[in-house]
């Protein structure tokens, strides 16, 4: 069994720029045994851009 942590970076409004250094939030988890799984970007804003993305992250259930 898996357990799963879903982390949301939202965008900057104009350049749709990360609003905080996804790669160092990656870094982060992996110190705490958690896996990269997936980048999902929904399409939620005008003309289908997206206004954040998550990181999906996993891990065995001790």
């Amino acid at each position: 069994m898996y357990e799963h942590k879903f982390v949301k970076i939202n965008l900057s409004s104009f350049k749709l720029n990360p609003e905080e250094d996804y790669h160092e939030v990656i870094i982060e988890h992996e110190r705490e045994g958690w896996e990269l799984v997936q980048i999902f970007a929904p399409g939620l804003k005008g003309y289908g851009t997206p206004s954040f993305f998550e990181l999906i992250f996993k891990r065995k259930k001790e």
